[in-house]
């Protein structure tokens, strides 16, 4: 087995975690990938996408997937995103961004970085908050724990009265940790014109894809829905096995809402686009 080390960012206690991968991982697919990880004397088998898990230990995010696994997502998108608006009269800190899938604040934290003064973020974790708060909570205004394709009152007032003009989700789309009709519910939320920047895996916007990612894509842009600016292929990181994993990443300008009755549609389908 390999041993690597690592210090969690925990400030009250600095408690080391010990993280061990099998050797051997060329046969598990991107969301099957796992880790023994060893910390405050309990040892537990961790899957990469159960982020519940994950959040719970200070630094174990960043250290599977940033320095362990090279990700390079948050930094991509967001720098996509700014030269898109350096071309643009649209300055950063006119920016109202709703940051779905808004994780432990990375995305958040690059945001801020290019000079954005307004993020909210949304993840249906409630560890996901939880890690937010600890680690990085100075990047949100608010940060709401909501499903998007059943939003409580509470939170649809909140981010309907917050002149959202930009949608941002990294790193979270396809595996059906955001289904497109969430990403449908969340474009809606933002205003027209406004900014849309995002990554999604190659295969869920092929010819091959299921998800209904896809689909629901083409027929945005076929429809003029959205207008794409920028389309990348990029590594987004490594898989264990060390095999680069290439996303892609997009930057667009939102021109009017998708229309109810596809929403109405994936709905009836379980979450799938078919109308």
């Amino acid at each position: 087995m390999v041993i690597a080390n690592s210090i969690g960012n925990d400030r009250r206690t600095q408690q080391e975690f010990t993280v061990r991968f099998l050797d051997a991982m060329e046969s598990l697919e991107q969301d099957e990938e796992w880790c023994w990880v060893e910390y405050g004397g309990i040892t537990k088998k961790i899957r990469f996408h159960d982020y519940d898990e994950v959040y719970k230990i200070p630094g174990l995010y960043e250290f599977l997937f940033y320095e362990k696994l090279e990700c390079n997502s948050p930094r991509m998108v967001c720098s996509l995103l700014k030269k898109e608006l350096d071309q643009s009269p649209t300055n950063p800190e006119d920016l109202v961004v709703l940051d779905v899938g808004a994780g432990n604040g990375m995305v958040g934290e690059e945001l801020v970085r290019l000079g954005v003064e307004k993020v909210i973020g949304v993840d249906i974790i409630e560890e996901a908050g939880e890690a937010v708060e600890r680690d990085r909570p100075a990047i949100y205004e608010e940060y709401l724990i909501e499903d998007l394709t059943e939003l409580s009152p509470s939170g649809k007032k909140i981010l309907e009265h917050r002149d959202l003009n930009c949608l941002t989700t990294v790193a979270a789309l396809g595996f059906g940790d955001i289904p497109p009709l969430a990403f449908a519910e969340a474009f809606n939320l933002i205003t027209a014109p406004g900014w849309i920047a995002f990554n999604i895996k190659e295969r869920f916007i092929g010819n091959e894809d299921s998800s209904g990612f896809s689909r629901l894509i083409h027929e945005m842009t076929e429809e003029g829905i959205m207008n794409l600016r920028s389309f990348k292929r990029y590594q987004h990181r490594l898989s264990l096995a060390g095999t680069p994993l290439y996303y892609d990443a997009i930057v667009a300008t939102k021109q009017k809402d998708i229309p109810r009755e596809w929403i109405d549609a994936m709905n009836d389908e379980n979450h799938t686009f078919r109308f």
